[in-house]
């Protein structure tokens, strides 16, 4: 059997940025992240050790420090933590804030924005804040209410989304939009280190037998991984490697490997090793 890495996985510039902002700055200094620095269990357990602690909401902030994680927040959700006088670390991803300021950018011009995201993630949540009140995420073009929207509107995505997916919504959204809209004005906020991790694994999944994706399953970026490479193959997405069964290697000769952006280098070895130790050689 033969076992193979993608080109591109793991931990991405953003990621790494916000750790290495975060571990700069434990050590006994109480610092807590609202809401967890990244979606991936093992790098927020690490975090525990070194005295990261993680709330869920600011009313549930009893210390002096807090971090604002890589998926960045709302300017309300900021002035709530400024109001309380603690001090802020931001690890916001500068692709994140990137997004924020093309949102700020065309709320302030009166555009309405839709962005293509899922409403419930921190990120989307927080450009959502910063584009103002006429603007809505959705993953479906078909369900956004264009004749609701001003006359100028502007198109966004969720940093980790898929380009093609990205495409096909805002085709099928000019669309509905063209009766309605005077102005249309689509600005491409993918994140280029994701795209990169994308068609690396479709161009492994393309060969391999089987795919294993690593990485949280709350993690966007990797659910997005595993649904790329299931176009292709049959996949798995797992956290770490004792949910690997060992069923999945039978008659396989190939198994391709990637991880998420929020993964780190010790959860993709271990996947490897196990791989290697159950499958048949």
């Amino acid at each position: 059997m033969n076992v193979e890495k993608a080109r591109e996985l793991g931990f991405c510039f953003g990621v790494r940025r916000a750790l290495r902002i975060i571990e700069g700055a434990a050590g006994g200094t109480g610092i807590v992240t609202l809401g967890p620095i990244v979606h991936n269990k093992i790098v927020v357990a690490r975090l525990k050790g070194l005295g990261v602690g993680v709330v869920d909401d600011i009313d549930s902030l009893k210390g002096g420090v807090i971090a604002i994680s890589s998926h960045g927040v709302s300017p309300e959700t900021l002035d709530k933590i400024n109001a309380r006088g603690v001090e802020v670390i931001d690890t916001t991803c500068p692709i994140v804030r990137s997004a924020q300021k093309a949102a700020r950018r065309l709320a302030n011009a009166g555009f309405g924005i839709i962005i293509f995201g899922e409403a419930s993630h921190p990120e989307v949540r927080g450009l959502l804040g910063w584009a103002g009140r006429n603007a809505i995420a959705s993953m479906d073009a078909e369900v956004v209410p264009v004749d609701s929207l001003p006359k100028r509107v502007g198109i966004m995505a969720q940093t980790t989304q898929s380009r093609g997916e990205f495409a096909a919504f805002v085709n099928r959204l000019n669309q509905r939009l063209l009766p309605h809209s005077q102005e249309i004005r689509v600005i491409n906020t993918l994140c280029q280190e994701t795209q990169k991790r994308q068609l690396a694994a479709e161009e492994l999944a393309a060969t391999s037998d089987l795919m294993i994706v690593v990485g949280g399953h709350n993690s966007a970026n990797t659910r997005r991984l595993a649904e790329v490479c299931q176009h292709s193959i049959t996949t798995h997405h797992i956290e770490n490697a004792s949910e690997i069964d060992a069923g999945w290697l039978k008659g396989v000769r190939s198994v391709g490997v990637t991880a998420g952006a929020s993964t780190p280098d010790e959860a993709i070895e271990q996947v490897m090793n196990r791989i290697k130790e159950l499958g048949p050689w």
